[in-house]
């Protein structure tokens, strides 16, 4: 039987009653800061190599925006390069902590740029870095908002057992203790991106990382082995790792 244009009329407006009495999802605002493993890398960046690929390089909050629900609302301001103390020295923090509102969340991850010799970015695990990662989180809290500490990725290295050895040194485990000690929710990437490198092993797991063929890009015209740099694939990956977590920490 056809319906007529009124009844089609009332059908669509109790389809939008109904509609309306369904339980809303509230908003999720994440404000995300660290570094080149996790940030944006814009357009412009990833044509700039020339060749007639995207150059492959991604941060892993950057490919984590196709993961999450769509009520979740990403401010990535994760920078390359950067450490807990530059971060805050050249004005990226309190553009950040600024915007910020109350029962938003706000993701911290630093550690590698801290263990850079110069006196810009380097930090003392136990000391500075400590201090730097604390007050990161009581200024957070201070907003009524939620930080989540997270422990940096690994770099692709293997010991004569096929294990991923530490790199960061101390940095990892003092966002272990910084977490527990002030109650914060962690995500501890670097276990988990450890477990991740091992599965592929010493040669698959290039594909995880910058490892780049000769020829492809004009700029690189020997290539690039970059062992701490995600690709795309190796981006996405750890975005998965890092959204699951969050999902069992009941942020989404």
């Amino acid at each position: 039987m056809r319906l007529t244009n009124i009844k089609r009329v009332m059908l669509a407006g109790i389809g939008l009653l109904l509609c309306s009495f369904l339980p809303q999802q509230k908003k999720v605002r994440i404000f995300s800061i660290g570094d080149s493993t996790m940030c944006d890398y814009d357009q412009r960046y990833l044509t700039g190599f020339g060749g007639d690929s995207l150059y492959p390089i991604r941060g892993w909050m950057q490919m984590a925006r196709v993961l999450v629900p769509v009520n979740a609302e990403i401010h990535n301001a994760a920078r390359s390069g950067r450490s807990s103390k530059s971060f805050r020295t050249e004005g990226h923090w309190q553009k950040v902590i600024d915007s910020v509102q109350q029962g938003d969340y706000v993701f911290i991850m630093f550690g590698p740029n801290d263990q850079k010799p110069d006196t810009a970015r380097h930090t003392d695990p136990h000391t500075t870095f400590r201090q730097n990662l604390i007050d990161y989180v009581k200024e957070v809290r201070a907003k009524d908002a939620r930080p989540v500490l997270f422990t940096s990725i690994v770099r692709r290295k293997f010991d004569s057992n096929g294990k991923v050895p530490n790199t960061h040194g101390d940095y990892i485990g003092v966002v272990r203790e910084v977490a527990t000690e002030l109650k914060v929710p962690l995500v501890d990437l670097n276990k988990e991106t450890a477990a991740l490198v091992e599965s592929y092993g010493p040669e698959a797991s290039k594909k995880l990382f910058l490892h780049i063929a000769p020829g492809i890009f004009p700029k690189l015209p020997d290539g690039k082995k970059d062992d701490t740099h995600l690709s795309e694939f190796g981006a996405r990956k750890v975005a998965e790792l890092a959204v699951a977590d969050l999902k069992l920490l009941g942020v989404f």
